[in-house]
């Protein structure tokens, strides 16, 4: 670890060394020709809101999980996973399901850092192209930038620690290629990750007046994870042939001291994950701009390996594994319509397959398929004021399985999911919008998994469901948001079997078991607002604020956020919880923006089976940044969760476990991000929240 931060400081040393001397040789030339191109740190669109996270220090410091943990309305727990205006949420990346989740889909993004990734989508209102699968809401991390017509080169470094009862560290490094020219562009993106970290959990059972402490972890973890994502398009004369390629290889460790009632260990576990994906798109173009056809094949695999030891037995207590490959074949076509400017009409279809098996001790103890078969059409049209899309989507499921004992239940439908949604402008600026759309979410195969992966003592035991059936979304949505970045707006999700997380307790053998299960029916209610002050309102007033026509990034200003949550399951009596999310921004001398983030969620809410006995997702996080040498070199210092306050203190409902959860989430680090001169000229990109209309490229690079 000393020789990792040794070479981190060389490295620092040697970037401002190298930037001075480029700056001296360069600046006539980068005064002559400075391209500048501008982002929105927040956008408000009609079905998603997109984050910048590349320009934006105090989400991109340490891992994408804890970047993704201070955006407003976004919840990311191990124990009921990632919510988004109380929206669960499907994870894709540029632009295709991860195909992972829980506690997978946690360590997946934990190990990548937060630098690699340019900006973040999440889209309240999946319209009829997307699959149907994607259930309440879709978050989309985008990682690929356009390639630019010259050789582009960035390094992004980070280095953080952590200090509740030790110094852990966590180091990660990336570096971004990219250059196009007339025949084909180019990037390559690769990184790793270096983590140490630590968790302090309990299990206690409180009943008739007394506490049995059932189980008392302290894990010490470490993290090791490698990234490569590769990227080449071909120009063939209209039309563009992509190719992609991603690796990720994560590497984890964790060495856990245990007591509980009757049992004392020390355990070992050591988790292996490769994921690769692959995509081929043949996008075929008219001389009618916007009129296009897309082709894609996309093929994804991904392995995973879970041992765990405990000392004093030779032979592992768990050695399980498992092995999955996705097959996906889509086309998508759109043209405009001739009686609406901005119409336009699409349709496509898909076919995708799934193979999941899973082994315990060499033994296959599941295997699973399942094939979707799916079309759907979509019109988007405009009348003056008011916009309209009203589309379906029509998808056939064959679902079969068997695990080492039984059939699993056949799960054959064919189903038609619609969506509809209408935008009134009150004015340029001024939106009203009303969204409906029905949605179906498959069980990942994660929550499907009969073996753990993850830790287990004497006294806990984590598994899967085989047998867990899809859920059927309704979802209905009205907001009313302003210069793209102000909101007010209100949701329901109606949904049939949802899958969710239960902690039960076995009476007998004071075992507690951690599993999933559907519920009958849950309805989640979701009323939301956000609104960005400047504080020249408070020196000026109102008036003058309004003449004023100032960039949001370089001005001072608190964005506040609220939200009210209620998750009603009929046989519970359930209350609803606030979430709260301050961002404050100081643009200080010297250029030097200081950013605090505050969040907090209130306690006595139900948050699915769990009620919160204390707040959650509570902390205070803070960062300096500036940038040096026109804009190439950027340097931040992160403080997050200053007052560590983040926990988790949760009782499983109906039964008297209380669930205790601290991790060494209080951490202090820096981070650079350098934009290597190269003997191109160079162009400059100036993030700012209010920005003309850029039509999003879901991560794909080209023009």
């Amino acid at each position: 670890m000393k020789k990792i931060i040794i070479l981190q400081a060389l490295l620092f040393g040697t970037v401002f060394q190298l930037t001075a001397q480029e700056t001296t040789k360069k600046a006539e030339e980068l005064k002559e020709v400075t391209i500048t191109k501008s982002k929105k740190a927040i956008e408000q669109k009609a079905d998603r809101t997109i984050f910048d996270f590349a320009s934006q220090p105090s989400l991109n410091s340490g891992s994408v999980l804890e970047g993704l943990k201070k955006l407003p309305g976004l919840i990311a727990s191990d124990i009921a996973g990632m919510m988004y205006q109380g929206k669960q949420l499907e994870v894709f990346m540029d632009g295709r399901p991860l195909n992972i989740s829980s506690n997978e889909l946690n360590g997946f993004l934990e190990g990548m850092p937060a630098n690699a990734i340019e900006k973040i989508e999440i889209i309240t209102q999946p319209g009829a192209e997307f699959p149907a699968t994607s259930g309440g809401a879709i978050l989309n991390i985008i990682t690929n930038k356009n390639a630019k017509k010259f050789l582009s080169a960035t390094y992004s470094n980070s280095v953080n620690t952590t200090n509740y009862d030790r110094l852990r560290w966590r180091v990660n490094n990336s570096i971004l290629l990219n250059a196009k020219n007339k025949y084909f562009g180019w990037q390559l993106n690769m990184g790793q990750n270096y983590r140490e970290s630590a968790t302090w959990g309990s299990f206690t059972k409180n009943e008739n007046q007394l506490s049995t402490l059932l189980s008392k972890v302290n894990s010490d973890r470490l993290g090791r994870s490698n990234f490569m994502k590769s990227s080449l398009t071909f120009d063939l004369k209209k039309d563009r042939l992509l190719l992609n390629y991603d690796l990720n290889l994560n590497n984890n460790n964790s060495n856990t001291e245990a007591t509980g009632l009757g049992f004392s260990s020390i355990d070992a576990t050591n988790s292996k994950t490769v994921r690769q994906d692959a995509v081929a798109t043949y996008q075929k173009r008219f001389d009618d701009k916007s009129k296009k056809l897309d082709f894609v094949l996309n093929f994804n695999q991904n392995t995973n390996e879970f041992l765990l030891n405990t000392a004093g037995i030779v032979a592992p207590i768990l050695d399980n594994s498992s092995f999955q490959k996705y097959l996906n074949l889509k086309f998508d076509y759109s043209q405009p319509i001739s009686f609406s400017d901005e119409g336009k009409l699409s349709f496509g279809a898909l076919r995708d397959d799934l193979i999941f098996q899973t082994q315990s001790k060499g033994i296959t103890n599941l295997d699973y398929q399942r094939s979707t078969t799916a079309g759907y059409f979509e019109l988007q049209t405009k009348f003056k004021s008011l916009s309209f899309i009203v589309g379906g989507r029509a998808e056939d499921y064959a679902i079969t399985g068997k695990t080492l004992t039984t059939e699993l239940v056949p799960f054959q439908q064919f189903r038609f999911f619609p969506n509809a949604s209408a935008q009134y402008n009150l004015n340029k600026n001024v939106f009203f919008n009303v969204n409906y759309n029905k949605k179906i979410t498959l069980p990942s195969t994660s929550a499907l998994n009969p073996n753990n992966t993850s830790y287990q003592n004497q006294n806990i035991d984590n598994t899967g469901n085989p047998n867990l059936q899809p859920t059927i979304f309704d979802n209905y949505e009205v907001k009313l948001s302003a210069y793209d970045y102000a909101f007010i707006g209100y949701s329901v999700s109606n949904a049939r079997n949802q899958v969710v997380q239960r902690v039960n307790l076995n009476p007998r053998s004071n075992v507690v078991i951690n599993t999933f299960e559907n519920v009958p029916e849950l309805k989640v209610h979701n009323f939301n607002i956000g609104m960005p002050i400047p504080y020249m309102l408070f020196t000026k007033g109102i008036a003058e604020t309004m003449k004023m026509n100032v960039n949001p990034d370089e001005m001072n200003f608190l964005f506040v956020y609220a939200a009210y949550q209620l998750h009603q399951i009929p046989s519970l009596d359930t209350r609803g919880f606030w979430i709260y999310n301050l961002m404050s921004q100081l643009v200080l001398p010297s250029k030097i923006k200081f950013v605090t983030n505050f969040s907090y969620i209130t306690a006595n809410g139900n948050y699915y089976y769990f009620l919160a006995e204390k707040p959650f997702n509570n902390s205070l996080d803070l960062s300096f940044s500036k940038k040096f040498f026109n804009d190439r070199l950027s340097v931040s210092i992160n403080v997050d969760d200053l007052l560590n306050t983040n926990r988790i203190v949760f009782n499983s409902v109906n039964t008297p476990l209380f669930l205790n959860n601290k991790q060494d989430t209080r951490r202090f680090g820096f981070s650079i991000n350098y934009k290597i001169p190269t003997k191109n000229k160079l162009a400059r990109e100036t993030p700012i929240l209010l920005n003309k209309d850029k039509k999003e490229d879901s991560g794909i690079i080209g023009n």
